[in-house]
């Protein structure tokens, strides 16, 4: 392993978003310079970050540019081009690398690399056409979901099904083309909660683990986390486990959530990877010793990695477009609850469903941080209460 990268060194972010945004505050905070690539101006990431290139992700001149002047680099989201990733890890260490986008981005070879080293994940099915899929919900029974093996995210690109007999209403409503389609029919599992677990993972193989976190989700968008989740002291060892396997099966280098499903016979499956910080992981900004975000700076860098002991109980509530409309939300009345801290993106435009920002809240319990989060985030609104 070569020498850590000392405070003052230039990391690198595909991508510019709310997570690149956390990435770079936590990374100035600790004395490294930020340079940022997306398509668009003025994203979240380029309002904090030292520099910000503006060019394509298939515009491979423009990614080894930005990735020469850089000593590492790292990704923002899962949906960066392989070959985009490949190109700037010719130029800087690229922690995740490219190999761990063939699983992330495609739910087929998910599925595949999570069973094969004996991972616990829901029965599924790749099919390629609506009769495929009718055959595949004749073996794995219903209720079932069926989601584009490729891209789709908050609930976009999915179709639940109730009964046999729905696929080709399920395949008109994710929108594939008759056949040759990527899509994965999944059963659905019943769910006693959702949890999540934030994996670290060093160059040398050093591992650390924030969570188990527990979510709660509205319109298929995470709408609140907490911490502790709500479980016994068997299942959150069990639960991070699970993330430290995800690590080593994916020899992850860099920030992996592992999401989970836990089952009311309170057993756990593998919902699905995201090799970056998660949304459910903002609380650990707050909450935690140390925050995913510097967890991410300090594996990209190669430093040892930071305590992972939570300092606080605490809630996160996510703040969405809808907020915004018709009128502005009232940040003063939410700021005047106890504990809260207001994060905001630097998005210029709210639409309903657009991730705006979010509330954490702490507290002497985990039910306190939680009604202290929601009453924030209720301020905010002038009609009260969010629907």
């Amino acid at each position: 392993m070569s020498a850590p990268l000392e405070p003052g060194a230039t990391l690198g972010v595909l991508g510019a978003g709310q997570l690149g945004r956390m990435f770079a505050v936590a990374a100035k905070r600790m004395g490294y310079r930020v340079r940022v690539l997306d398509t668009k101006p003025d994203t979240p990431a380029a309002q904090v970050a030292d520099t910000a290139t503006v060019a394509a992700f298939d515009d491979l001149d423009a990614v080894a540019d930005f990735a020469r002047g850089a000593d590492a680099l790292t990704l923002e989201f899962e949906n960066i081009p392989r070959e985009t990733a490949e190109e700037a890890a010719r130029h800087a260490p690229l922690r995740p690398g490219s190999h761990v986008l063939a699983a992330a981005q495609d739910r087929r070879e998910e599925k595949r690399r999570l069973r094969a080293a004996g991972l616990p994940v829901a029965e599924s099915a790749a099919v390629a056409s609506p009769g495929e899929l009718d055959d595949a919900l004749a073996r794995i029974g219903v209720p079932a979901i069926a989601k584009t093996a490729r891209g789709g995210y908050d609930g976009k690109g999915q179709a639940p099904i109730e009964v046999l007999g729905e696929a080709a209403e399920a395949w008109r409503v994710i929108g594939a083309p008759e056949t040759g389609a990527h899509v994965v029919v999944e059963q659905r599992v019943e769910l006693a909660r959702e949890l999540s677990v934030i994996a670290v993972r060093g160059p040398d193989g050093a591992l650390a683990c924030l969570g188990p976190m527990e979510n709660e989700h509205r319109h298929h968008i995470l709408d609140v986390s907490t911490a502790p989740a709500d479980v016994d002291a068997a299942t959150a060892s069990e639960a991070i486990a699970l993330g430290r396997s995800v690590m080593e099966a994916l020899d992850v280098v860099g920030v992996c959530c592992t999401e989970l499903f836990q089952r009311p016979d309170g057993s756990l499956l593998i919902n699905e990877i995201a090799p970056r910080p998660h949304n459910s992981g903002h609380l650990t900004i707050e909450a935690h010793a140390t925050s995913q975000f510097e967890q991410q700076v300090r594996a990209v860098c190669g430093l040892p990695l930071g305590s992972c002991r939570q300092r606080v109980p605490a809630a996160m509530a996510n703040l969405l477009g809808d907020l915004w409309l018709p009128a502005p939300p009232r940040f003063a009345a939410a700021l005047a609850q106890p504990e809260a801290a207001l994060h905001l993106y630097g998005k210029t435009e709210a639409r309903p469903g657009r991730k705006m920002g979010h509330i954490t809240a702490t507290g002497e319990s985990v039910a306190e941080a939680r009604d202290r989060a929601l009453a924030a985030r209720d301020a905010l609104s002038p009609s009260g209460r969010i629907a």
